[in-house]
């Protein structure tokens, strides 16, 4: 977190080398403007203005203040529940200078309860679906899309929540490179289903505005899916300002969190006829919400942008390498076990 103003009461005190305020004791009456991220709570009290007036320096928006104070409970972060926390990009997302910009989402799904108070109205919540992400490095993507939801029609009880994120984009990659690629990863239950450049197939079919059609294939590892998703937006969105290369934070991408979202995904199963894998058991039927989130950025956007997901090598060899050892591991292991019962 970082305090941006401690009240007159708290200029006394040795905050120097705080990490944290109690959030209940400490941090109400001793911060005037700041926020602090703990690992189940959010609390913020911002005091600015709304850049209705072009820009984001002092006078250039309407005052205001808005503060916040809610309790996160994790449903899903990014990875199987039993495996942990894993790189939405891949391990060599970890290390700085290779993929630019950074993306990890921390939590795919989560419940929220709190308050958040805007211009003088407070606004009280329980239990809302809740999504967090991190965007780190110099600049968004040239040109980008994404669309995630975690709030399925029949699907908001804790012990069946379902959640998807997906999205893509052009990158810059080492050596003055870009590609283009996405991805779409749903999280079930405690399971996740990662469809991505480096393990499977993913296409994309998204317009200027108002539609997003991704398809994601994965045939590696124990449990081969097929998945859907799209999101159809009949509002306008909202403009929002997002990192650029030479302009700094500059109106660059459209936003809306009313984007009708049908999800679909299967159990692929080998198919000796047609030497394939074919659709098997449904796993989710058309789940349905009205609440999707959904984003384009960059440009240009001139028409609809369809492609096919296509990760460049070494890069895609290299991100390959943990799967491929695993795999390898798993393919040891069933020889000894059939050696051993000969």
């Amino acid at each position: 977190g970082c305090t941006f103003q401690y009240n007159r009461d708290a200029n006394n005190k040795d905050m120097t080398l705080r990490t944290a305020l109690h959030p209940d004791e400490e941090w109400p009456d001793a911060v005037k403007s700041g926020f602090q991220m703990l690992p189940n709570r959010l609390q913020g009290r911002l005091i600015g203005h709304d850049g209705s007036l072009d820009g984001v320096g002092p006078g250039q928006g309407i005052p205001g203040q808005c503060s916040y104070d809610m309790t996160i409970q994790p449903l899903a972060g990014w990875g199987d529940q039993e495996s942990g926390q894993k790189s939405t990009a891949g391990w060599l997302a970890r290390y700085g200078g290779v993929f630019e910009p950074h993306w990890q989402v921390t939590l795919a799904d989560a419940r929220a309860s709190g308050s958040v108070t805007w211009k003088g109205k407070t606004y009280n919540f329980q239990d809302c679906p809740f999504y967090a992400e991190k965007n780190w490095g110099g600049q968004f993507p040239l040109k980008w899309y994404w669309t995630q939801c975690n709030s399925f029609d029949g699907y908001m009880d804790r012990d069946n929540s379902l959640a998807v994120t997906a999205g893509g984009g052009t990158r810059k990659i080492p050596f003055g490179q870009t590609e283009s690629l996405g991805m779409v990863s749903v999280h079930y239950k405690g399971t996740m289903y990662e469809a991505v450049p480096w393990t499977g197939t993913m296409e994309w079919d998204i317009k200027e505005w108002g539609e997003w059609i991704m398809k994601g294939r994965c045939t590696h590892g124990a449990r081969p899916f097929e998945v859907e998703i799209t999101a159809i937006c009949d509002v306008p969105g909202v403009k929002l300002r997002a990192p650029t290369e030479k302009d700094g934070m500059v109106y660059f991408c459209r936003d809306s969190f009313f984007a009708k979202t049908t999800l679909s995904l299967w159990e692929l199963i080998w198919d000796d006829d047609k030497g394939d894998y074919i659709r098997g058991k449904t796993i989710i039927d058309a789940a349905k919400s009205q609440q999707g989130a959904v984003e384009v950025g960059g440009g240009p956007w001139w028409d609809t942008w369809k492609a096919k997901s296509v990760m460049k090598q070494p890069m895609k060899g290299m991100v390959r390498l943990p799967y491929r050892i695993s795999n390898l591991k798993k393919t040891l292991m069933r020889r000894n076990k059939k050696k051993n019962k000969s």
